[in-house]
Formats: C-alpha cells, sequence, structure tokens
C-alpha cells in the first residue's frame, strides 16, 4: 500500500454507490479496505449498465482498490465472524436502514467493546433520527429534496436532474471527509472512544448550496431555474460557435471582465456605465450575453479558444469523455488512469483526486469477483481452519 492513509484499514459494507464511494475514496489515499457483500447476490450495483460481455463496468471503476469477501450479517455464525472481524478495523462504513446493525445483534456499544475507537460511517437517505429516518434513499431524492434539481434547468421548464447521480457522490465525499475528520481526532489522542458518524445524504446535496437558506432568511426569497445564465456574474453562458461546438464563459472580476471584452474585440464596453462592476453586470447579463453569443455563433471552436487565450480570458470548450481523454492536460497529467482488471486487462479511470507529493497514491486493481479475497481474509487473517471455512462457505454464511 502506499498513500497518506497506508495502514488504515477500513470494512465496508454499504451498497450501491454514495457510502461505498467514501470507502473508495479512503481506498485511493492508500487505506487498506475490504467490502463484504452477501453471499450468492453481492452488492446491487453489480448487475448496473453497461455491461461489456456479462461484465459490470461500473462496478469495477465504483469499487476499485478494495478486497472483496462476502458475509451473512443476518445469521448467527456471521454475526460471530464480524465480531472477530471489526477488532482489526478502524473504521465500519454502512448504511443500511437505522437500527438493522442493532436487529443483527451489532449495536454500536457491542462494537466499542470490542474494538474501543472504532468510527462507524452511517449514511442514510434522511438521517438516523427524525420522521423521515426509515425512508429509502436514492440519488435523486438526494438531489430533489436537497434543493438541487429545483434550481435546475431553463427557467420556463421543468426542474431537471443532472445526467450522473450526483447526489450520492456528493455523499461520498462528505462521507470520506466525516471519517477523516473523526480519525484527525484519534491521531492527536490515543485515548479518545470511537466515533459515530451520522451521514443523512440530503442533507450533504443541501449543504452544497451555501446561499439558498440565507437568501430565503434574508430577503424571502425562492431561487429559481436561470438555464445556463448565472445568478451571480455576467456575462456568463453558454453559447454556441459557428462550427456547432459549445463552450462556456465565466469571470465575475472587473480584470477578467476586461480581458473577456478584449477576447472579442469590444474593449468599448469595459468603460460602459451599464458595466461597471460585477453587480451592474448583472443587472444588464441578457445584452452582454447576446453580445457574446453572437461573436461565437460567428467564429469556429478553434478560434474562440485561441482568441481568448491571448486575450487571457476565461472560456472554455465543453467536453463530451471523447474530447476529454485527447485533451493534453488531461494525457499530460494522466488525469485518466487505467489499471489492472482480472476480465479486461485494464480498464480506465479516473486518476485519484487530490495528488500528494511526499506520499504518493496508487492505483491497485479494479474492483472483483464476490467473495475471491474470502479466503485471504478467514483463513489467512482470521485463522479459520480449512474444514470451518468450507462448511462455512457451504451454509452460505460466507
Amino acid at each position: 500500500m502506499s498513500g497518506p492513509l497506508a495502514g488504515l484499514r477500513v470494512l465496508d459494507i454499504a451498497t450501491i454507490i454514495a457510502a461505498p464511494l467514501a470507502a473508495t475514496l479512503l481506498a485511493d489515499y492508500g487505506a487498506d479496505v475490504w467490502k463484504i457483500e452477501m453471499p450468492g447476490q453481492g452488492d446491487g450495483i453489480r448487475m448496473f449498465p453497461p455491461l461489456k460481455d456479462s461484465k459490470p463496468l461500473w462496478w469495477k471503476s465504483a469499487n476499485r482498490n478494495k478486497k472483496f469477501a462476502t458475509l451473512d450479517l443476518r445469521k448467527p455464525e456471521g454475526v460471530e465472524l464480524f465480531k472477530q472481524l471489526i477488532s482489526g478495523f478502524d473504521v465500519l462504513i454502512e448504511n443500511f436502514r437505522p437500527g438493522t446493525l442493532d436487529r443483527w445483534g451489532l449495536p454500536k456499544e457491542v462494537l466499542w467493546s470490542i474494538q474501543p475507537r472504532l468510527v462507524i460511517l452511517r449514511a442514510t437517505g434522511f438521517g438516523q433520527d427524525g420522521p423521515y429516518r426509515n425512508r429509502p434513499g436514492f440519488a435523486r431524492i438526494f438531489e430533489a429534496m436537497g434543493g438541487l434539481t429545483y434550481i435546475t434547468g431553463e427557467a420556463d421548464g421543468q426542474p431537471m436532474h443532472p445526467g450522473y447521480p450526483i447526489g450520492d457522490s456528493i455523499g461520498g465525499l462528505f462521507g470520506a471527509v466525516g471519517v477523516l475528520a473523526a480519525l484527525w481526532k484519534r491521531a492527536r489522542d490515543p485515548n479518545a472512544p470511537g466515533e459515530e458518524i451520522d451521514l443523512a445524504l440530503t442533507e450533504a446535496t443541501f449543504r452544497l448550496l451555501d446561499i439558498l437558506p440565507t437568501e430565503f432568511d434574508q430577503f424571502g426569497a425562492v431561487r429559481g431555474r436561470t438555464g445556463n445564465a448565472n445568478a451571480y456574474s455576467a456575462p456568463a453562458a453558454v453559447y454556441r460557435t459557428k462550427d456547432d461546438r459549445w463552450v462556456t464563459l465565466a469571470g465575475s472580476t472587473n480584470p477578467l471582465f476586461a480581458a473577456n471584452c478584449r477576447a472579442i474585440g469590444r474593449a468599448d464596453l469595459i468603460d460602459d456605465p451599464r458595466f461597471v462592476n460585477n453587480a451592474k453586470r448583472v443587472e444588464y447579463s441578457q445584452e452582454l450575453n447576446e453580445i457574446f453569443s453572437t461573436w461565437c455563433s460567428e467564429h469556429t471552436l478553434e478560434q474562440v479558444l485561441s482568441t481568448f487565450e491571448a486575450a487571457q480570458g476565461t472560456i472554455a470548450p465543453i467536453y463530451s469523455i471523447d474530447q476529454i481523454a485527447v485533451d493534453p492536460q488531461v494525457k499530460a497529467r494522466e488525469v485518466i488512469t487505467r489499471i489492472p482488471d482480472k476480465d479486461f486487462g485494464s480498464i480506465a479511470t479516473p486518476c485519484v483526486v487530490p495528488r500528494f507529493s511526499v506520499d504518493p497514491t496508487s492505483q491497485r486493481n479494479a474492483a472483483g469477483a464476490l467473495g475471491q479475497d474470502n479466503r485471504e481474509l478467514y483463513v489467512d487473517g482470521l485463522g479459520l481452519a480449512h474444514d470451518d471455512f468450507e462448511r462455512l462457505a457451504r451454509n452460505k454464511v460466507i
């Protein structure tokens, strides 16, 4: 193992995307992460499309850098095995409905009696308490009830979800951050007790929308949809180029506005009283966006980008994945990396973010087969006898 978290041991018993992503991020940073799944069926994301040769590609990337074992926590022998396992781990990540582990005989008090410094991350749709605590959670629910969907889309159109379950990804990031925060206390104080982290994934989405509650509190304002326009700066929108490509413009400061104006040959706009500062430019955003949109429509993508680069403006092409893959910056920094995979030799995945210079990280493996590392965990790790291991496998405890 390499990376700043080398030596940290994480037990991931969660499913689908959000909570397992928290574990994957820790694995990216060097933690020794074991993913425990239900015997025979495994994590539901194993069946998510797209599939190649009946193999789930999403699974392989989403659960990279982990080892894989099976265990049925609904069975008494499974619970006893789990109690033996947990003593050797620093972090437990789960996303069952509140109280599920308690019903299986694994409340936090039992876990802490075995591993007093254990950090437990519990990820649910709405948290461990409150009237919605037992509701199921999915990314679209987090995005919808967290406020993201309502403000996304055209002003006169329907609310829109992004084309990817970003609510899960947001939750995974907060999960990893929460674990690291809890671990820092234990690093400072060897006598610090364990920690239970209550991650409500809807709250995670809402947390990113900083200004919404403040606007509503102070002005009674309910932010709506603005399409690709930016409510905080102008000009800022998406424009079509002459060769039918797309670019996006940003830049809220006066120097950046001036650079963007010079890029389109309109230095006269810089001293226009209507555009003297960002607040005024937002007021006249429609006029500004029409000017920049017209200019872009008269130039090819290459012309737009080269002109803005020369003027040090702030415009960017809107990339699809095939464009990302060949971008010089992406290639220079190996933003897309290849990791070993038993089925396809190797697969392409995003690089580890961020990068560490003293403790560099590594991509070790794509996600593997159900229970492929059972023997390493139970025989080599716990010291189970061969006959006991085979019996537990036959009885589908593991």
